[in-house]
């Protein structure tokens, strides 16, 4: 081949080269309908401002969720703007590089930092966020509420485990997503039904859905010791189970339907489960993993090991009477360390 031909041959295909696109991995999607459940309604005004105060930030948040008596009623808080009590705002981000976020947040929001996260800036505060429940709260915020940022990464981890329950725990009662995500929805869906299969491991044979409601609510206040002091409304749990059962509905009837041994009727109160041992195991067997390693250390020394039977070790724990007692303060041990950082 001529250097003529040659060069013409190597430019074009360095031509060619040049011109082919390279190929983006897709992103992940999800049916339009799946976790439809999450998507609780709230007033337009409500909406709004949580819109308006979300979209207000800078830096760049992939999920961000509002909770608490400011977003949904709950009995006892009235919404007026003269009381102290007036409810709470109260948000959760989810970032995906907290020192890049809070960089940009600082220089956005400087008088949302107490004065040492200012001075330190935020390789301190992202350093800060990792320990414990690895959430950064910022409270000094001109409005009455908070919020907290988080990473996708941990936000994910505590809803597929319960690590700590300290986020997870927060998503098992009604929120409002302001902004969403596919990863954080499917999590959540888990989180979801993790909450449903402990509760209904914790309640007999027939029960109410208030019943089953302040189950799932009750998880994650077991071993939170603001619990104990007067400034904390001691009645949460039947405030907010009395005033959202509605929102509580939405989220876990469809989850119910899913669920083997669970008879809970369209337009019912009232819930019938299955709880024989091999119904309970099956629900078991599927709780987080930070849960059942508690539940196994409970285990340990008492009946067949479960290297010997493994099918005769679930079928012993599931039939346990002392199950729920278990479950109770196991979940305290989970709750209480980050509850009091």
């Amino acid at each position: 081949m001529s250097s003529l031909h040659h060069s013409t041959f190597r430019s074009q295909r360095q031509a060619h080269l040049v011109t082919v696109p390279r190929r983006r991995q897709a992103l992940p999607t999800l049916p339009a309908i799946f976790g439809r459940n999450q998507v609780l309604p709230v007033p337009d005004s409500t909406r709004a401002l949580l819109e308006d105060i979300v979209s207000s930030f800078e830096a760049l948040i992939r999920y961000a969720f509002a909770y608490g008596s400011g977003v949904f009623e709950q009995a006892g808080y009235k919404k007026q703007k003269d009381k102290q009590d007036r409810p709470m705002l109260d948000f959760v981000f989810a970032v995906t590089h907290p020192d890049h976020w809070h960089s940009i947040n600082i220089q956005q929001h400087h008088g949302h930092y107490p004065i040492h996260a200012r001075v330190l800036g935020s390789s301190f505060v992202a350093k800060t966020q990792e320990l414990s429940a690895r959430v950064w709260f910022n409270t000094f915020v001109p409005m009455k509420g908070v919020y907290g940022v988080t990473t996708v990464d941990t936000l994910c981890a505590d809803l597929l485990n319960w690590r700590t329950l300290y986020l997870a725990g927060r998503m098992h009662k009604p929120l409002r997503i302001i902004k969403d995500d596919a990863r954080l929805r499917l999590t959540q869906q888990v989180n979801l039904t993790s909450a449903l299969r402990t509760a209904l491991l914790m309640l007999p044979e027939s029960f109410t859905q208030r019943e089953l409601f302040s189950a799932i609510a009750g998880i994650s206040y077991s071993g939170d010791p603001r619990m104990v002091l007067p400034a904390e409304n001691r009645g949460k749990v039947e405030s907010m189970v009395s005033r959202q059962e509605d929102q509580f509905r939405e989220l876990y009837w469809r989850l119910a339907q899913g669920l083997p041994g669970v008879r809970w009727a369209a337009g019912s109160k009232s819930v019938e489960q299955d709880t024989s041992p091999h119904a309970r195991a099956a629900h078991l067997k599927k709780l987080p993993v930070e849960l059942l390693k508690h539940v196994h250390q409970r285990a340990e020394g008492r009946g067949t090991p479960r290297e010997a039977d493994e099918s005769a070790y679930w079928l012993r724990i599931a039939g346990d009477k002392e199950l729920p007692s278990i479950f109770d303060s196991e979940i305290t041990k989970i709750v209480r360390y980050p509850a009091t950082v």
